[in-house]
């Protein structure tokens, strides 16, 4: 089986300052909340270790059967500029794909200009990638959300 890879990029101005919103995208209870792609699903953090070369490991899927494993690991994190991380998707055993991730956070007035790179790398075949990026358009569209909320709550 060949290797099937791609990259995108997602850029969102969001409501909170930089400071503000680098805790939303690295503390485990406020991932929960944004993480998941759509309402039927949730993410649900069983190790948070948010610290170069930590490793963070989390469960996504319908919340009666959350299947899909998904093991964090961290490489930068220039708070509250830049994250830099691995992602590695198992399904039934079987790592799916693994992706890497980049965050960049700039200052835009109040806000954020969030910048987040994917480059993926699929194990399972070219749908495997289609999915993975509708899954973070589903998860940056809720941290929007999110953010919004959180910025007027403040």
């Amino acid at each position: 089986m060949t290797l099937d890879t791609k990259s995108f990029d997602m850029h969102r101005t969001l409501p909170l300052p930089p400071d503000r919103l680098w805790a939303l995208l690295t503390d485990a209870k406020h991932r929960e909340k944004w993480g998941a792609p759509d309402p039927e699903t949730v993410l649900i953090v069983d190790v948070a270790d948010v610290r170069v070369g930590g490793l963070d490991r989390h469960r996504c899927g319908p919340a009666d059967a959350p299947e899909f494993v998904v093991d964090t690991r961290w490489y930068d994190l220039t708070q509250p500029i830049r994250a830099v991380f691995t992602e590695t998707l198992i399904f039934g055993g079987t790592t799916a794909c693994t992706s890497l991730v980049t965050y960049s956070l700039d200052a835009a007035g109040k806000g954020t200009e969030l910048g987040v790179t994917v480059a993926v790398s699929s194990f399972t075949g070219p749908e495997t990638l289609e999915e993975l990026q509708q899954g973070w358009n589903g998860g940056i569209d809720n941290l929007a959300l999110y953010a919004a909320k959180y910025a007027a709550d403040a």
